[in-house]
């Protein structure tokens, strides 16, 4: 992601927030998130170690919404695409203030999930992103509670499934379209570790290329068009593609597949394949390129083999993530730089791909914040998370809802 240092946040959120503080409900509430961060540690080593991999996040979900129910919040439910939800009223309905997490983690089925712990370091598979968000979120609401906060809206907290992979943020989208459909007013995700605020959401198109021919004996049918080499002619053209650096664009073949013999030409090859950039001139222009690429290399695999078990290719869309922004000078980017720097934090505006980029396409002010801590290794199954001064992160997030819900 791309870093961009804000020091100073101006403006009234400067002198309120710093006020908000010297409340005595919310300094109490920023007392009990300091001295309840053992407890936050050990919910997210708990959510670690039960699975929650795409598509199946029913489990951690089920967890999360006990848990939910435990601290006390209302009307706590599980809607169609799996979200957990529940409610902690404010004086008014409105404004609505959504405060989520995400449940699922990128590793598939069967992947080991326990966690080790090596003096202040958790090490396993997801537990900075995104069990160290669904903790945070949970020691925010037992911090209102302990220091009995009152807000003006209301807070909506969600454990979200589909944020990873080509879970395609199938979560946050049924937030919008049905389950809270026009009573969203504002939205911050808790995602991942350290001290970033993520204001820009990287656009993202994810296709799963299929090559088909009718396949045969390596020796008798040899000759004949294969889809897994004109599935690496492909690759091949993709590994060259140019694309500018500012705005940052990427593309990546994450996975392939095909064949079923070492000594048969295959009848099927395919792969799955990410372009990204949160400038769609630019993402459009990099998926032209792919999508000329695909033709390419099975014309040319084709023409190799005059023809013979000619090749045909599908290119399925498999994940559309919106490229969005919420202004620096928004009152919600304001106001979490604010709250940062009254709490002696730093605080980075960043770009990203996360649940967020839904809120932000909708028009709805929105920003992801990191959950504090010091992460490494996402998405491998060496992840680590150093506990040092992981309270700040929790304080932070504490103080953002407070100052949001209003």
């Amino acid at each position: 992601m791309i870093l961009v240092l804000v020091l100073l946040a101006f403006g009234c959120w400067a002198q309120e927030v710093p006020a908000l503080i010297r409340e005595p409900a919310v300094k109490a509430a920023l007392e009990a998130a300091k001295r309840g961060e053992g407890q936050a540690i050990e919910d997210q080593v708990a959510l670690c170690e039960v699975p929650a991999p795409p598509f199946l996040e029913q489990r951690r979900g089920q967890m999360y919404k006990r848990m939910f129910e435990q601290l006390g919040l209302r009307n706590v439910r599980v809607d169609a695409a799996g979200n957990v939800i529940g409610e902690r009223p404010g004086k008014q309905a409105r404004p609505n203030l959504v405060f989520s997490a995400h449940l699922d983690t990128v590793f598939p089925e069967g992947t080991r999930v326990s966690v080790t712990r090596e003096g202040a370091v958790l090490k396993g598979p997801g537990i900075g992103d995104d069990c160290r968000g669904l903790a945070v979120v949970l020691a925010v609401i037992r911090a209102l509670h302990e220091g009995k906060v009152e807000t003006p809206g209301t807070i909506t907290f969600v454990g979200m499934v589909g944020e990873e992979g080509l879970g395609d943020l199938r979560g946050v989208k049924q937030l919008f379209q049905e389950t809270l459909k026009g009573r969203i007013d504002k939205f911050v995700s808790i995602d991942g570790t350290g001290t970033g605020i993520t204001n820009v959401g990287v656009g993202s198109f994810r296709y799963k290329v299929t090559l088909k021919g009718p396949g045969g004996h390596s020796y008798g049918a040899f000759g004949m068009a294969n889809p897994i080499q004109a599935l690496g002619r492909v690759m091949a053209k993709i590994s060259d593609f140019q694309v500018p650096s500012s705005p940052k664009t990427t593309f990546n073949v994450g996975r392939i597949g095909g064949g079923t013999s070492v000594n048969a030409i295959p009848f099927e090859a395919w792969m799955e394949v990410d372009l990204r950039s949160a400038d769609m001139v630019s993402l459009e222009a990099v998926d032209q390129k792919f999508k000329a690429a695909v033709q390419q290399g099975v014309d040319e695999e084709n023409a190799r083999w005059s023809g013979k078990g000619k090749l045909s290719a599908v290119v399925e869309t498999v994940g559309l993530r919106p490229a969005g922004r919420t202004s620096e000078d928004s009152a919600i980017v304001r106001t979490a730089m604010a709250v940062a720097a009254a709490l002696g934090q730093s605080a980075e505006l960043r770009e990203g791909s996360t649940d967020s980029n839904v809120a932000m396409t909708m028009g709805v002010p929105a920003i992801t914040m990191s959950g504090g801590g010091v992460g490494q290794g996402a998405h491998s199954l060496g992840e680590s998370f150093d506990t040092t001064d992981s309270w700040q992160g929790t304080q932070r997030a504490l103080l953002a809802a407070v100052a949001l819900a209003r």
